[in-house]
């Protein structure tokens, strides 16, 4: 008589912990004692949750068809953040980060920069829905703006970050903020609503916090001269021009009519070489 194969069964609290405090302790003394990457010891957690399943009577390939699904729901996502490194790389050839650092120093003032720059990158994020593509392009020009200013660059980067994040976590373009309701059947616009309160309140404290810390670097005043010498490297190296300014523009026209991310940062990819051979003088093969 044939065997009738064991049902598999969730894993207990303690099968569950096993899994994650390996994962955990692996990464953390990989980091912290080694100084290494967290790689291998995500392949170690990996092992660990394998043994696991298959104790609670999972058959290998429903652990590797487990192990499918999670790498396509992250493969979006994975895709968007090869694309927006091009993205960047062509808008720096392209002249189109030094054209918006080359504007942006004249006219941000310290006193009211990180505020800005963190209202500027909300409003790019709700549009296009996603943190990297904003803090990969608008974050990367706002980086230097602030560095031109002398404001310290991790008080940027945190407010580059505040604003990305805000617009990500409450698009509905955002990847997240659609999987999230999907996975437990909640209407979209329902889980936005019921997310604005704390998202509201803590993006308003930071910007109280960074309208604070502007003041200070306003009563000090900007140096005049080294926001002049970025000034005349920036002409010097690359051809400035308003026109520059239209691929960022671009991608908010796109993200505006609901493109998804992908296509739509790819065209502001394309805009970046159209920009880097017509404007800059650069060869195709230069820029690819």
């Amino acid at each position: 008589m044939a065997t009738t194969p064991t049902a598999s069964r969730p894993p207990s609290l303690t099968e569950a912990m096993i899994s994650l405090v390996s994962l955990v302790v692996g990464i953390g003394a990989s980091i912290y004692f080694f100084g290494l990457s967290p790689h291998v010891p995500m392949l170690w957690g990996v092992l660990v949750a394998s043994l696991v399943a298959l104790r609670c009577n999972y058959s290998w390939t429903e652990i590797q068809d487990s192990m499918v699904r999670g790498i396509t729901h992250a493969l979006s996502s994975i895709i968007i953040l090869m694309i927006v490194g091009i993205l960047i790389g062509l808008w720096i050839l392209g002249g189109v980060v030094p054209t918006l650092v080359y504007y942006g120093l004249q006219v941000f003032s310290p006193a009211i920069f990180l505020p800005a720059c963190a209202i500027i990158c909300a409003v790019a994020s709700t549009a296009t829905g996603t943190s990297w593509g904003t803090t990969g392009t608008i974050g990367v020009a706002l980086m230097g703006v602030g560095a031109g200013l002398g404001v310290p660059l991790p008080m940027v980067a945190g407010a580059v970050l505040s604003g990305a994040y805000f617009g990500d976590k409450l698009s509905p373009l955002s990847d997240t903020t659609n999987l999230a309701p999907a996975m437990v059947g909640v209407d979209l616009y329902t889980h936005i609503r019921h997310m604005m309160p704390t998202t509201m309140v803590s993006f308003g404290l930071a910007l109280l916090g960074y309208m604070l810390v502007g003041m200070a670097y306003g009563a000090q005043g900007g140096d005049a001269s080294r926001v002049e010498a970025i000034l005349d490297t920036l002409t010097a190296t690359f051809t400035i021009h308003p026109i520059l300014i239209l691929p960022p523009a671009l991608v908010m026209v796109i993200s505006f009519r609901k493109v998804p991310a992908i296509p739509g940062i790819a065209v502001g990819a394309l805009a970046g070489l159209a920009a880097a051979m017509i404007f800059q003088g650069a060869s195709y093969e230069t820029a690819m």
